[in-house]
């Protein structure tokens, strides 16, 4: 009987050298779970396609609070698949946590469970101009007023709304979109990043609502800085695909010190940004992100991760040039999508809040 190799294990030796090899290369998205960024990269930018893997990844809110890294693991490998898909996920993901974090709160009013197969908005933005009032009669609650910013208002089945109860207090309530009182804006969505993830505005007429917490809970509870982190975690991951695109174009050509450079310069932001999202899911797990410590918690690793996606739109754009923007589906409309996207990092301000936090200040 002849101990030579046979074809079969030839190629077994073979897949696991291949195998070795790529464990052994570099690549910005090894914290990623690849099964989510094929999930993200199959779906996108098809809102309906999306919408149906936000009901499928429901369960993972659960996560929130206990393994919080597992959540913000999800987001980012949806962001570094596809953007479109991540800003759908994001806020069913985070209303289901709301609706959670209700039903166990001291003192919070726990809505009953969703519909199955329902999709959530959250719409918490406040313009001048536009508001938004609760009133409760022997029937129940009842919204009455305009609500800006509400994404995705035309597509999803529910929404988790903020709304004033008075003068200055303001609750969160459950709102079925469907009802014959919600009215759509007609204004034009022009973006060209994050197109098909319309945000419009709402008129609401005598709508019943479902209150979710006391007056003020949803934005005192430790869960609203958590929903900022997880922003923060998609942003990352769009920022680490968008190097590893330069990263394997300097791998097709003979590297030189500028793209070394380039490369230097995101290994340095990402990393700086995983390591505050992951000391930021260790605190919120360690249930020491509460109060100004999860404010804190919450401004470092937004700051980190915006911080990152701009870098990499940079440094993307010098070191690839024109041709991906003009030729490549997928980069080009990556870079536009995150171009709007981090636009909900306020800059500046954000950073001198940072400050104020801690320094102890307060407003």
């Amino acid at each position: 009987m002849s101990d030579d190799p046979t074809p079969l294990d030839r190629a077994l030796v073979a897949r696991d050298q291949a195998q070795a090899e790529r464990a052994a290369t570099f690549t910005f998205l090894d914290w990623a779970d690849p099964t989510l960024v094929a999930a993200a990269r199959g779906a996108g930018p098809d809102v309906g396609a999306a919408l149906a893997l936000a009901r499928g990844l429901g369960r993972v809110s659960g996560e929130l609070g206990r393994s919080t890294w597992t959540v913000l693991q999800a987001l980012a490998s949806l962001g570094a698949g596809d953007l479109t898909v991540a800003r759908v996920v994001e806020p069913h993901l985070d209303a289901l946590a709301i609706l959670a974090q209700s039903a166990t709160s001291d003192g919070a009013v726990a809505p009953s469970p969703p519909p199955p197969g329902s999709t959530f908005g959250v719409y918490a933005a406040h313009a001048p101009g536009a508001q938004l009032r609760a009133t409760e009669s022997g029937s129940g609650w009842v919204l009455d007023g305009t609500k800006p910013w509400c994404s995705l208002a035309d597509r999803v089945s529910h929404a988790v709304i903020t709304a004033h109860v008075d003068d200055v207090q303001r609750r969160a309530f459950v709102v079925d979109l469907a009802h014959s009182g919600v009215h759509l804006s007609d204004a034009p969505w022009v973006s060209r990043g994050l197109a098909a993830v319309r945000s419009t505005g709402l008129r609401l007429e005598a709508v019943p609502a479902t209150p979710v917490g006391p007056a003020d809970w949803y934005l005192t509870r430790p869960g609203f800085a958590w929903g900022g982190v997880c922003v923060a975690a998609v942003w990352f991951g769009a920022a680490a695909a968008l190097a590893q695109t330069v990263l394997d174009a300097a791998r097709r050509r003979e590297p030189d010190q500028v793209a070394g450079l380039h490369l230097g310069r995101l290994d340095a932001a990402l990393r700086a940004a995983e390591l505050e999202l992951r000391a930021a899911a260790g605190a919120i797990d360690a249930g020491t992100a509460v109060g100004a410590a999860g404010e804190l918690v919450a401004a470092r690793s937004r700051n980190a991760a915006a911080a990152a996606a701009e870098l990499a739109l940079g440094e993307s754009a010098r070191a690839l040039g024109p041709g991906p923007l003009t030729s490549h589906e997928e980069h080009a409309r990556r870079v536009a999508d995150l171009t709007v996207y981090v636009r909900q990092h306020h800059g500046d301000r954000d950073l001198a809040r940072t400050g104020s936090l801690l320094i102890g200040a307060r407003g």
